[in-house]
């Protein structure tokens, strides 16, 4: 069996036959950072080779791609993906400070290392008040508060009704995820969220004008696509959120709002899911902030009744 020598660890290990140097660090107990749970979806399993590269099997098509993308060296590789046949050298190289983050340090014979990040897809809502700065600047700062939490106990209850949750919130705006196996399904339910929440917020002008002679609306947008699902933050102190381009793309959707001049804005993947079940406006051709190229954004304002 060959030998793999870790460091900064300065262990060294035997490792089996067709294992990779991931599975036989974390099976040796090394802290062996792999934050995709080793299916060559990050770099941070990574590491430099001292000696033995020629003993490494060459790199498969995924490490590859990532090689390519983030310009490794031919001796920087990842654990998760080289095999080696014969004796090793290499150093970790995510370490020091990473030692107190949450690495995959499970190993199950047969079983993937665990992973502290799932892929999936989800319906991403982004909502966000228009105009709330010139509506709260004369207010005093508790009526402030008073109004944010009328508007956030309004829309938590219409999200909720339709099986979605609040996931992080952003001053006067937040996102919401809604996920389902089919969807289709979770798509429609996302949109029914959307245009009720336009319509709970309509429903607290004539509180506001009558408290504080102004109102203001919300806009909306909506994408469909595949996030990292996972928790950040400090020990003892973790969130579960999302990131990913996805994140972003559906962050822009909402956004586009104002330039469109509409309220209720989703993408072109989200449309595909329900385009038989909406009624709608406008439709827009857009460059987004942060984005390549021009994407296709369709305004919904409203529901196709069903036929009896």
């Amino acid at each position: 069996m060959p030998l793999i020598h870790f460091l900064p660890d300065n262990h060294k290990i035997q490792a089996h036959e067709g294992e990779t140097i991931l599975q036989a660090g974390l099976r040796a107990g090394i802290p062996h950072a792999s934050f995709c749970g080793g299916s060559a979806r990050c770099s941070t399993c990574r590491v430099v080779i001292l000696e033995g590269l020629e003993n490494c099997a060459p790199r498969n098509p995924a490490e590859q791609a990532i090689a390519e993308r983030l310009r490794f060296e031919p001796q920087v590789r990842l654990a998760c993906q080289t095999v080696v046949a014969g004796p090793v050298k290499l150093r970790r190289l995510v370490t020091d400070i990473h030692e107190e983050v949450e690495v995959n340090s499970l190993y199950v014979a047969g079983v993937e290392p665990c992973s502290i990040g799932v892929e999936k897809y989800l319906l991403i809502l982004f909502a966000d008040i228009r105009g709330f700065t010139p509506f709260a600047e004369d207010l005093l700062h508790y009526d402030v508060i008073h109004v944010l939490n009328l508007y956030f106990q309004q829309v938590g209850k219409v999200i909720a009704r339709h099986g979605g949750e609040i996931n992080n919130y952003m001053g006067d705006g937040f996102m919401a995820l809604f996920e389902a196996a089919d969807p289709s399904e979770g798509a429609l339910r996302a949109v029914k969220t959307g245009l009720e929440l336009i319509e709970s917020v309509r429903g607290l002008k004539p509180y506001l004008e009558d408290l504080y002679q102004k109102s203001f609306e919300i806009r909306v947008g909506l994408h469909y696509g595949q996030v990292v699902a996972g928790k950040v933050g400090t020990p003892g102190n973790k969130k579960v959120t999302v990131i990913g381009d996805s994140v972003n793309l559906a962050s822009r959707v909402e956004t586009a709002n104002k330039e469109a001049g509409t309220q209720f804005l989703i993408s072109e993947d989200t449309y595909a899911l329900v385009k038989d079940q909406v009624r709608l406006g406008r439709q827009v051709r857009l460059t987004l902030p942060g984005k390549s190229g021009e994407y296709n954004l369709f305004e919904v304002v409203g529901l196709i009744e069903a036929k009896s």
